[in-house]
């Protein structure tokens, strides 16, 4: 018998999940999930998938090298096969940072993040109407962490990415277990964002970025990636001048027309229950800015999450493995206090949308009932645990091979303590 798929299960938790709105600061039921546009293809999250990757092995080398040079992460192409579907003339580079310390040119190929693109070189080359991946660094040995991490955004009532187990390989290495994650593209834009503005911007913030203000002609590009969308960073550029500028009068004034500051809430609120340092304003800088033009506001989305639960990254050039969740941190403590993440080497990192965020009264008080009900639903709602059952149901049927049981049975342990 296949296993339940989680986001059927997930569908019956409708009335778990739990938005705040500022102004009424009350917990609401959120609609159940629509169908999943995602059921039966590439990104079926109840499923193991296959993905092969063939690439010139001097290619490979020199693209490394080009890292391990400048950092820079050049495309490069490969024949890829994704659940006996192939593809030619496919688009790969490295993804990810800390992920990537440590790689050498020696660094066994199936063990590195990367980025795998169907229609990089090919026009419209997709699959079920796919074509942006990543073949994520596990930071734990089965992922679980990772997966019902993204599942429980989805309950939360945020933007999520769907997310796949992998049993991965390049250049008939043998077969790896890894998570593969949905890029946010333009494919994202209109599954998360339908009635979007037709001049929307989807902007990353960049890892070694940060929100300062440069001025209105100043360069943004190295903090902000724009990833879909129009090309253009005044949007950005208002919300920065604000943030950086802008007294708490009109803080309290303008942000409020500028973002939306429910979800905002939820954001932070997530990240504290699921137990994720690395978010907005942690060592990664890891988020998504997303500009709907036609309401002209800024949704906060959530991304990364492969240190949820607890987990920490040891780094060293990716590859299946490393912390299991847990990790001793109970929910509620963050490294350096109150939500600024300490990077490499003790580095912290504040964000001025955070920090004006936390000092006005009001919105802190619709975190702290966003924090409380989202507890509610992950915890004696339920919402953690089908999650969790779900996706190692999934593991067991399609990669128990890959992935040792004893291990599926700790770490999975470590995160059902979070319900409690």
């Amino acid at each position: 018998m296949p296993p339940i798929s989680r986001r059927s299960l997930l569908t019956g938790l409708g009335a778990t999940a739990v938005l705040v709105g500022a102004a009424a600061c009350t917990a609401q039921p959120a609609a159940a999930p629509s169908a999943d546009p995602a059921a039966g293809t590439v990104l079926e999250e109840s499923a193991v998938h296959t993905i092969a990757v063939t690439v010139d092995a001097a290619a490979f080398t020199d693209m490394l090298q080009t890292y391990v040079d400048s950092g820079d992460k050049e495309w490069i192409k490969a024949d890829v096969t994704i659940d006996d579907q192939s593809f030619s003339g496919v688009g790969i580079k490295l993804k990810g940072n800390s992920s990537l310390r440590g790689v050498t040119t020696d660094t066994a190929a199936e063990t590195l993040p990367l980025r795998i693109r169907l229609d990089k070189y090919v026009d419209d080359q997709l699959m079920d109407g796919y074509g942006d991946f990543t073949v994520r660094s596990n930071s734990s040995a089965t992922a679980l962490n990772e997966a019902v991490a993204l599942d429980l955004l989805e309950v939360a009532g945020l933007a999520s990415e769907k997310a796949i187990f992998t049993r991965y390989s390049v250049n008939g290495s043998a077969e790896v277990f890894r998570l593969t994650v949905q890029n946010l593209d333009d494919v994202w834009v209109g599954e998360n964002f339908p009635d979007a503005g037709d001049d929307s911007v989807l902007y990353k913030a960049e890892s070694e970025g940060d929100w300062s203000w440069r001025g209105d002609d100043g360069d943004y590009s190295s903090s902000f990636d724009i990833e879909a969308g129009k090309d253009g960073y005044q949007p950005l550029i208002g919300l920065l001048d604000l943030l950086n500028n802008g007294t708490s009068s009109e803080l309290a004034k303008q942000l409020p027309s500028l973002l939306d500051l429910d979800a905002f809430a939820t954001y932070l609120a997530f990240q504290e229950a699921v137990d994720n340092f690395d978010d907005i304003d942690g060592p990664g800088n890891n988020s998504y800015l997303f500009w709907d033009s036609g309401d002209e506001q800024f949704t906060v989305v959530a991304w990364d999450h492969n240190l949820a639960f607890g987990v920490s990254n040891r780094g060293g050039g990716g590859g299946g493995g490393g912390d299991q969740p847990g990790g001793g941190r109970p929910t509620g403590t963050r490294p350096n206090g109150g939500g600024n993440g300490g990077g490499p080497g003790g580095r912290a990192r504040t964000n001025p949308l955070v920090t004006a965020f936390k000092a006005n009264t009001d919105w802190s008080k619709t975190y702290d009932q966003q924090l409380s009900a989202l507890t509610t639903s992950f915890t004696s709602g339920g919402a953690l645990v089908t999650a969790l059952d779900a996706r190692i149901s999934t593991l067991k049927a399609g990669a128990s091979d890959l992935v040792d049981a004893d291990t599926l049975t700790s770490e999975g342990d470590a995160i059902r303590a979070y319900a409690g």
